[in-house]
């Protein structure tokens, strides 16, 4: 009998869904005409056995695979630039985005500028600016996370952080959506506490903030609505049992439906992550899984029924506002996430830059209340000290 928990979807890309599915790397290369394929992750990843292992096996199987590992945990430019030179040299056809978000990132980018003549910074999502990509030069991505975070498996962007200005942007195209994603929890197991709780916490502030956006996208609100009854129960348990693969496959589902629900929007707790990543190099789902209550918190009076909806969908104890956010806080505590900026050596010492960062990030403007510097400000004073 076929494992219920082993299956292909075609929604929104080609999906290999299973532990061990990394297996059929190859397979997925060949499936998307790949010779030359390189593989990006970062450089904690690199010498991971599967890693290595899946190198090996794609040498075997005949398609003489590179690897490209220089990628920090927030990429920058520079790490582009470095992969597109790696995959120019080494001739590659095909790019393998392999770890978390900051190595999908990259991988999503490098594939981008493959064929493009124009900077990385004119592919901005800002208006039309995707429309300047000469599509052709374009190569195919098959994405593989190692974290269930920031669902940039199933993302048509890249975060790339622009050193020149100390600012995060976001870089779009619809074909930036891998060809096809390997989707195998077993990676996952074994993650550290620490990281599966700020990646987890990451997913959870996607679906939360793409619910709360004020646009209208039914399709999308209901994928994050599903993401977070799944969050709930298995991120406290995948965090005090780096085996338990269920929760494992759960988190790792959840992520990715989360990252689809984006296309209704983000907001404040995006916009501040972004600007402060940026400046301090803090890791982004750790920011998110902090920041989100004191941005919640002010974006209570313009929520009208939909927390005290979401609450009868989580089945909380009291059908309210507070009771979600109750919930949230629960959920730190339970996963070890700092309460305060501090926490993370983030005090007022750039506080004008961030506020400036943050109120004019793309992210903002999907915020449900105006988003502006005056708003950030005692946000911003009451993340750092831990004030809710």
């Amino acid at each position: 009998m076929t494992d219920p928990r082993t299956a292909n979807w075609g929604f929104p890309t080609d999906v290999w869904f299973g532990a061990g599915r990394i297996g059929a790397l190859p397979e997925a290369v060949r499936r998307l005409g790949g010779r030359r394929p390189l593989v990006v992750t970062d450089r904690g990843l690199a010498a991971m056995p599967f890693v290595q292992d899946a190198l090996r096996a794609l040498r075997e199987a005949g398609l003489p695979a590179g690897l490209f590992a220089d990628v920090k945990p927030n990429p920058t430019g520079t790490n582009v630039a470095a992969g597109l030179a790696v995959l120019r040299q080494g001739q590659h056809d095909l790019v393998i985005a392999l770890g978390g978000g900051s190595g999908m990132d990259a991988a999503k980018a490098i594939a981008l500028m493959a064929g493009q003549h124009r900077p990385l910074w004119d592919f901005e999502d800002l208006g039309d600016w995707w429309t300047r990509v000469e599509t052709r030069g374009m190569l195919p991505v098959i994405a593989i996370p190692t974290t269930a975070g920031t669902g940039s498996e199933l993302g048509r962007s890249s975060v790339i952080s622009d050193e020149a200005t100390q600012r995060k942007v976001i870089i779009f195209h619809p074909r930036m959506l891998p060809g096809l994603v390997i989707m195998d929890p077993a990676l996952t197991l074994g993650l550290p506490a620490q990281l599966t709780a700020a990646t987890g916490m990451d997913a959870l502030t996607h679906a939360l903030e793409a619910y709360c956006a004020p646009s209208f996208h039914p399709m999308a609100e209901g994928l994050a609505v599903q993401a977070l009854t799944m969050i709930g129960p298995h991120l406290p348990r995948a965090v005090r049992d780096g085996t338990d693969l269920e929760a494992r496959e759960q988190m790792m589902i959840a992520s990715g439906m989360a990252c689809v629900a984006l296309q209704k929007g983000l907001g404040g707790v995006h916009a501040i992550a972004h600007a402060l990543g940026a400046l301090y190099d803090a890791h982004h789902g750790l920011l998110n899984a902090i920041l989100l209550p004191y941005v919640l918190k002010h974006n209570l009076p313009a929520l009208g029924d939909k927390l005290p909806r979401l609450a009868r969908v989580l089945d909380l104890p009291v059908h309210s506002p507070a009771a979600v956010l109750d919930w949230i806080l629960t959920l730190r505590a339970q996963t070890g996430i700092p309460t305060a900026l501090s926490a993370l050596g983030i005090d007022a010492q750039l506080r004008e830059p961030a506020i400036v960062l943050a109120a004019g990030d793309p992210c903002a403007q999907g915020n449900p209340t105006p988003f502006t510097a005056a708003v950030i400000g005692p946000i911003l004073d009451d993340a750092v000290a831990g004030r809710l």
